[in-house]
C-alpha cells in the first residue's frame, strides 16, 4: 500500500553564480516524492547535480547558489523558509549524512559531545549533558560500534573512516527524523567497512522509520538498498522506476550505459564506457542533453528535450508490455509517487497504483533486445587468463619474499629512533610473484600494507627484511648505475594523478619527461609523444594543454602515457580507478585490458575493489595486517576462497543486480583492522575471525600460539593460504565449505554472519 509522502519535491532548480553575470543551472526541474520507510537511490556521473539536489533539500547550498521550486516536508515548504525556522527542522525532521565525515565534524570536540549536542539542541526542555551521555552510547551501539565508550571519548582524527561514518549516522538519527539524506556515504570506504556502513544505514532506517534519499555512484549499493531509483544527467532526472525493473529493463540509453560500465564480481564481462563527457553546467543545448553521446540519437533528439513519460507498463504477471502506448508527463516537476491525470494509471485507487517506470527519451523502444555491449562496444575484449606456467624462462619478473617494514614512532626519528621500542609495523610478511605479461592484483582493507609494498618495490633499495627481485636483480645488491638502468623497467601510476602532474607543464613535456631523463634523442621524443597520447585514448592536440584543463579520467590517461613512455616491463598501479565515476573507470579498465591484449607490461594492481580484480587480473594476493594471507589464480581464489578474511571480502562486495544481491549471505566482520601495533603471536586475524569464534578452546590455542606461513591449498593451481583452519580442509568441524560466497553458486555450510 502506498503511504502518504513525507517529502515532496517539485520543479526544483538550483543555479550557481558563474564567472559572468548569468547563473549556471546545476539542477533543472527535478521532482520526486518519498514515502515513510522508503529508499530512493539517486545515481549518475559527477556533475549530474546529485549533491546539489541533496544540499538544496536542507537549505545547505554554498553562498552564491540559488534554489527555486518546491520542497515540502510533511506539508511545510522549505524553499524560502527563514534560516532560523529551517534550523529547527534540520536534525529533527530531516537529517543528512555527508560524504566526508572528517570535514563535517568539529576537530576540537569529542565525538560523544557532538552527537549529544544534536540531541540537546532539539530537546524541549533542553536536557543536561549527563542525561544525554547514555543515549549517545545507545546510538553508537545501534549503528554497529563495538566500543561506544571509546568512540564517544575520541576526537574525529583518532577514528577510522568507517567509525566516523557510523558516528555521523548516529548523529543523523539522534532525533528520529522523518527523512535522512545520505550523500555518497560509502564512496571512500573499503568493501568490509562499506558493508558495516550499509548495515548501519539499514538499521537506522528501520529504527526510525525514516525515508532515505541515498545519493551514490555505486550501483551495487543502490541494488542492495533502494526501493526506487532516479537517474540524473545534466541536472535532470532522465529515468526513474522500481529498482528491479530499472536494472532489468532500462529505457534510457544513459542508464543502460551506466549499468554496462559497472564491473561485476560474479562474472568477467566486457565493460562498456560511455563515450564523451557530460555537459558542463549551462552547456546543455536545446535538445536532449545526452544526444551528443548517444548512438541512437536522431535529428529529433537534437531539436527538443524529452520529458519524463510512461513508455510501457508492467502487466499483472510482471511481464513487460512493449505494446503499451507512451503516456507523456507534463514535466519533471510531477510528483513521481502520485501519478497525475496524464499518467496511464490515473484515476485508480491509491493503494492499487503500481510504481511508474518513466524515462526522458524519444526512442525507448530502440533499446529492446540491446545490451550495453552492443550499444556502447568496448574497445578491448577480456583477454584469456594467463596460465600458471607464464614466464618463458620460468623466472618471474618480480619476486617478493618475506618482505617486512616498520616505521619508528612519531617524533622518534634520527638518532633517537635507535633507543625507542619498535614503532608501527606496516609489513610483517609479504610474498608474491608477477610473471612477464601477467596482471596480479594486491587487495585488502586500508592499512593492510598494499601501498607500502609498492613503495618498497619502486624504491629499488635494500628492504629492511626479506627479498625483492626485479627482472632477476636483487634490489639489495644494486649499485647506483644498476638502479638507473632499472628505473625504466619499473613505472608507477598513483591514485591521484593531479598530485603527480606538474600543473605548470604542458602535457607534451609531462609525457616526454621520462624519455629526456633517459637521454632520448629530440626527434624520438617529438615522434613518441603523439603516439603515446593516441595509445591512451587522447588526441595529439592535447599535448599543448595543461593538466587542469582535463577531467580526472583524462588526467589518469596522461599519467599512464607518461608511465608507458619508456616501455616498462613492470607497471605498478596504486588504486588508479578508485576516485573515478563508473563510466570513466570502465574506460580506464578498458584501456588497461587493451595493453594486455597488445602484450604490454606486466602489472601489479593495488585496489580494494574486488569486482575490478575479477575483470582485469590473472592472479590475486590478499593482504591483512601486513601479511599475505591468500594468493592464487583469480578464478580459484574467488571460486573457492580458503581464508575466512577472503570470504568476508568477497561477500561484502555488492552486485549491480538487485535480485542476486539481496539473495546473498554477507559476512560482516566485527571490529577494525589492525593499525600496526606490532605482530601478534599466532594469527593476527583471530580477533575478527568467524572461524576462530566458532572453535573450541583447544583449537583456539592453535590460532593463538602457532606461527603462520603460506601453505599450498591447491598446489597444481598455485593457490596458497596462511590459515590454521582454512575452508575446505579436513578437520575444520564442518566449517570448511568449499563453495564461494560469490553468486551464482549458493552458499553451503556457511558460518553464521558476525555483526
Amino acid at each position: 500500500m502506498n503511504s502518504p509522502s513525507v517529502l515532496e519535491v517539485r520543479d526544483l532548480r538550483v543555479a550557481f553564480a558563474g564567472e559572468s553575470r548569468a547563473p549556471l543551472p546545476v539542477v533543472r526541474g527535478v521532482g520526486f516524492a518519498l514515502r515513510r520507510g522508503e529508499v530512493l537511490g539517486l545515481v549518475g556521473e559527477s556533475g549530474a547535480g546529485k549533491t546539489a539536489t541533496a544540499l538544496a533539500l536542507l537549505g545547505l547550498l554554498p553562498p552564491g547558489a540559488r534554489a527555486s521550486g518546491s520542497v515540502r516536508l510533511l506539508g511545510t515548504e522549505l524553499v524560502g523558509l527563514p534560516a532560523r525556522e529551517l534550523a529547527r527542522l534540520r536534525g529533527r525532521r530531516i537529517a543528512m549524512v555527508f560524504q566526508d565525515p572528517l570535514a563535517s565534524f568539529n576537530p576540537a570536540q569529542h565525538m560523544g559531545d557532538q552527537i549529544g549536542e544534536a540531541l540537546r539542541i532539539h530537546q524541549q526542555p533542553r536536557a543536561e549533558r549527563c542525561l544525554t551521555r547514555g543515549r549517545v552510547l545507545e546510538l553508537l551501539a545501534g549503528v554497529g560500534v563495538s566500543d561506544p565508550g571509546r568512540v564517544a571519548r575520541s576526537y574525529p582524527h583518532e577514528l577510522s573512516g568507517g567509525l566516523r561514518q557510523r558516528a555521523m549516522i548516529a548523529m543523523a538519527i539522534a532525533n528520529d527524523p522523518d527523512v535522512i539524506v545520505a550523500d555518497e556515504p560509502t564512496s571512500a570506504l573499503d568493501a568490509t567497512v562499506q558493508a558495516q556502513v550499509i548495515d548501519a544505514l539499514e538499521s537506522a532506517r528501520r529504527a526510525t522509520g525514516a525515508a532515505l534519499l541515498l545519493v551514490s555512484h555505486d550501483l551495487g549499493v543502490i541494488a542492495r538498498m533502494a526501493d526506487r531509483v532516479a537517474v540524473m544527467y545534466a541536472g535532470r532526472i532522465v529515468e526513474t522506476g522500481p529498482v528491479d525493473a530499472l536494472f532489468a529493463r532500462p529505457r534510457m540509453p544513459y542508464t543502460l550505459g551506466l549499468l554496462g560500465s559497472a564491473p561485476r564480481l560474479d562474472a568477467v564481462v566486457p565493460l562498456t564506457p560511455i563515450p564523451g563527457t557530460p555537459p558542463t553546467p549551462g552547456g546543455a543545448g536545446s535538445g536532449c542533453s545526452f544526444a551528443p553521446r548517444c548512438p541512437l540519437a536522431t535529428e529529433a533528439c537534437h531539436d527538443a528535450e524529452p520529458q519524463l513519460a510512461l513508455h510501457a507498463a508492467e502487466s499483472p504477471s510482471g511481464d513487460f508490455d512493449a505494446a503499451a502506448e507512451p503516456a507523456p508527463v507534463a514535466s519533471d516537476a510531477t510528483n513521481l509517487a502520485e501519478p497525475s491525470a496524464g499518467h496511464a494509471f490515473a484515476g485508480r485507487p491509491e493503494h492499487d497504483l503500481p510504481e511508474p517506470h518513466m524515462a526522458a527519451c524519444f526512442r525507448p523502444d530502440a533499446l529492446a533486445g540491446r545490451s550495453a555491449s552492443t550499444l556502447f562496444p568496448a574497445a578491448a575484449v577480456p583477454p584469456p587468463r594467463i596460465p600458471l606456467g607464464r614466464a618463458p624462462g620460468g623466472a618471474p619478473l618480480l619476486r617478493v619474499a618475506g618482505l617486512a617494514k616498520s616505521f619508528p614512532p612519531p617524533g622518534r626519528r634520527g638518532l633517537f629512533a635507535r633507543r625507542t621500542p619498535r614503532g608501527r609495523v606496516a609489513l610483517e610478511r609479504v610474498d608474491l610473484e608477477v610473471g612477464r605479461g601477467e596482471t596480479v592484483a594486491l587487495v585488502g582493507e586500508s592499512g593492510s600494507g598494499k601501498t607500502t609494498t609498492l613503495m618498497e618495490i619502486i624504491a629499488l633499495a635494500a628492504p629492511a627484511a626479506g627479498v625483492i627481485e626485479v627482472a632477476g636483480y636483487d634490489t639489495a645488491a644494486l649499485s647506483r648505475a644498476d638502479v638507473r638502468k632499472l628505473r625504466g623497467t619499473v613505472q608507477i601510476l598513483v591514485q591521484d594523478p593531479m598530485a603527480s602532474l606538474d600543473p605548470r607543464m604542458r602535457v607534451a613535456d609531462i609525457v616526454a619527461e621520462p624519455l629526456r631523463a633517459q637521454g632520448a634523442a629530440r626527434e624520438h621524443v617529438v615522434a613518441r609523444v603523439p603516439e603515446l597520447l593516441r595509445r591512451v585514448g587522447l588526441d595529439a592536440a592535447d599535448a599543448e594543454r595543461r593538466p587542469h584543463h582535463f577531467s580526472g579520467g583524462q588526467r589518469q590517461r596522461i599519467a599512464l602515457a607518461r608511465a608507458l613512455a619508456v616501455r616498462p616491463e613492470l607497471l605498478l598501479l596504486d588504486e588508479p580507478v578508485s576516485a573515478l565515476d563508473v563510466s570513466v573507470r570502465a574506460g580506464i579498465l578498458d584501456l588497461l585490458r587493451g595493453l594486455r591484449a597488445e602484450q604490454g607490461p606486466a602489472c601489479l594492481f593495488v585496489t580494494h575493489d574486488l569486482a575490478v580484480v575479477r575483470q582485469i587480473a590473472d592472479r590475486v594476493a590478499v593482504m591483512y595486517g601486513g601479511r599475505t594471507v591468500e594468493s592464487g589464480p583469480v578464478d580459484a581464489v574467488f571460486g573457492a576462497p580458503r581464508h575466512p578474511y577472503t570470504r568476508a571480502l568477497l561477500s561484502a562486495v555488492p552486485l549491480p543486480d538487485p535480485v542476486a544481491e539481496r539473495a546473498r549471505t554477507r559476512i560482516v566482520l566485527p571490529g577494525e583492522p589492525p593499525r600496526g601495533e606490532g605482530p601478534l603471536t599466532g594469527c593476527g586475524f583471530r580477533r575478527r575471525c568467524p572461524v576462530y569464534a566458532a572453535l573450541g578452546e583447544e583449537r583456539r590455542g592453535v590460532c593463538e600460539r602457532e606461527p603462520l606461513a603460506p601453505v599450498g591449498a591447491d598446489a597444481p593451481a598455485g593457490h596458497t593460504v596462511a590459515c590454521h583452519f582454512p575452508y575446505g580442509s579436513k578437520g575444520t568441524s564442518g566449517h570448511g565449505g568449499t563453495r564461494s560466497p560469490v553468486p551464482p553458486r549458493r552458499e553451503a555450510e556457511e558460518l553464521p554472519p558476525v555483526s
